[in-house]
């Protein structure tokens, strides 16, 4: 629930604060935070930021002032529809194959602007979206790494798939 239906809001880079280790108790004069902020997918990503807009330059406290500028476009986030039948099994059977377990589906993050992109061009498409994260590892983090019997599993998988997808 947390990772897809849930929303999201993290500090993900600031400005204008000095090092824990120096910081006096001082008024800055000037401090800047990049958020992001990721949305169930069947929530309007355009709506959310004028809100957002709305809501943190409406009455800060102190006199202090405050500036909302959206970095880019909003992303509307995006459901995966149900898998055929089909597809089902053959995700199940490819991953017993290949990991001795059956698949697992999970959520990662409804602001997906691409997936939503896709689907809204191809709205009866089938959609298989994985990931190569291996023991250990961190996505977009100081130790992403190719984990190589992970990959060759996955790769695996996804053939499989393409194999019986071919012959629908």
């Amino acid at each position: 629930m947390n990772r897809t239906w849930r929303p999201t809001l993290s500090v993900i880079g600031a400005s204008g604060f000095p090092d824990c280790k120096v910081a006096g108790n001082v008024l800055r004069a000037e401090t800047a935070v990049k958020l992001s902020v990721r949305v169930p997918p069947t929530v309007n990503a355009g709506v959310v930021e004028r809100k957002l807009k709305e809501v943190l330059e409406r009455n800060p406290p102190y006199g202090a002032k405050v500036t909302f500028e959206c970095g880019g476009d909003p992303g509307n986030g995006w459901e995966s529809p149900i898998l055929a039948e089909w597809l089902e099994k053959s995700v199940n059977t490819a991953s017993n194959a290949f990991y001795n377990k059956a698949a697992v589906h999970m959520g990662e993050g409804g602001s997906i602007p691409f997936m939503a992109m896709l689907g809204d061009q191809f709205p009866k498409a089938q959609f298989v979206i994985t990931g190569l994260l291996g023991p250990s590892s961190n996505a977009h983090g100081p130790n992403e790494f190719l984990h190589i019997e992970m990959g060759k599993n996955v790769t695996s998988c996804v053939s499989h798939i393409l194999h019986d997808f071919c012959q629908q």
